[in-house]
């Protein structure tokens, strides 16, 4: 499969049984029912997916199951994250190996470098195999700031580096590195609650959160923005935007799961140290999925698409 970095991409959750083993089966379930409500990519193992809380056996093990589901429908993307280099690049050989299209490079875990040291790794891990890569910039999370001039540098460097997810918040990020580079990487939304400013920014992509959960809405609310159908956009976001604002908080995996739970399509199993919510948490954002549920905008999608 050819890697193509455009449009909607889910950064799946990873589903855990009772066992809080790997679900396989739903998992091939869920990867065929993104993609068939338009997302044009899926993306394993990320932060949303509890990769730290993952064995590489069980990270090949999901690449396995996610290439046998869709890699002949869709590019899988691996997401590349360790606290050492060396574990880094021998991970993107077995993504690799797995059949994986495409690798999303994170900086190591823990320990926060400077420039020189962060381009060593993030160099390193591109070129441990041929395949296209994505630079994946969250300071937010990770307290690595690849700013835009340290993006350029990379994208001068690196022929397979053909992609930046941008998840600093600040949507002037995506201008910022386009007057730099161009059009030389394509630029990918990775906040769920700034996306169609970042497409207005000129961004082409979203690596996207709410999406294992309302594939259809985010695949429409990406299409409008990216068409220019501004009255359209901003009436589903509108709508959207208090369940997008779940994937920016420190228990964004444990909300997103809530909300697949709730929608039919998953569980709110999560791996330790993380833990299901509880109480007051819980009963609020239970209150926010029913309302969303209660008013979502189904039948205005529906006539949308006709017209």
């Amino acid at each position: 499969m050819t890697m193509n970095w455009q449009g909607v991409m889910p950064a799946i959750t990873t589903c855990f049984d009772e066992n809080l083993q790997i679900d396989h089966a739903f998992t091939a379930k869920h990867v065929n029912w993104l993609v068939d409500n338009g997302c044009t990519g899926i993306v394993t193992n990320g932060s949303l997916g509890e990769g730290g809380a993952l064995s590489i056996d069980e990270k090949i093990a999901l690449w396995k199951t996610v290439v046998e589901a869709v890699g002949e429908r869709v590019p899988v993307v691996a997401a590349i994250a360790s606290m050492t280099t060396d574990d880094a690049c021998a991970q993107a050989v077995e993504a690799a190996s797995a059949g994986c299209a495409g690798l999303m490079v994170l900086p190591p875990y823990v320990y926060r470098g400077d420039w020189r040291e962060m381009k060593h790794h993030i160099v390193a891990v591109c070129q441990a195999t041929d395949l296209s890569c994505m630079l994946y910039n969250n300071p937010v999370a990770y307290g690595t700031d690849f700013l835009p001039e340290h993006v350029a540098e990379l994208a001068a460097e690196l022929p397979n580096l053909h992609a930046a997810k941008e998840s600093s918040t600040d949507v002037r990020r995506v201008t910022a590195i386009k007057a730099l580079i161009g059009d030389r990487l394509k630029i990918f939304v990775g906040v769920d609650d700034c996306i169609v400013e970042g497409v207005e920014a000129g961004a082409t992509g979203w690596i996207a959160g709410l999406v294992s959960a309302f594939p259809k809405e985010s695949v429409d609310l990406f299409n409008y923005a990216l068409n220019g159908e501004k009255e359209k956009a901003h009436e589903l976001y509108k709508w959207f935007l208090p369940l997008l604002r779940l994937d920016t908080v420190p228990k964004f995996v444990q909300l997103i799961k809530l909300v697949q739970e709730q929608v039919g399509m998953g569980n709110a199993r999560v791996r330790p140290p993380r833990m299901e919510l509880t109480g007051n948490e819980l009963a609020e954002t239970l209150r926010l999925i029913d309302h969303a549920l209660a008013t979502r905008p189904t039948e205005k999608i529906a006539e949308a698409r006709t017209q």
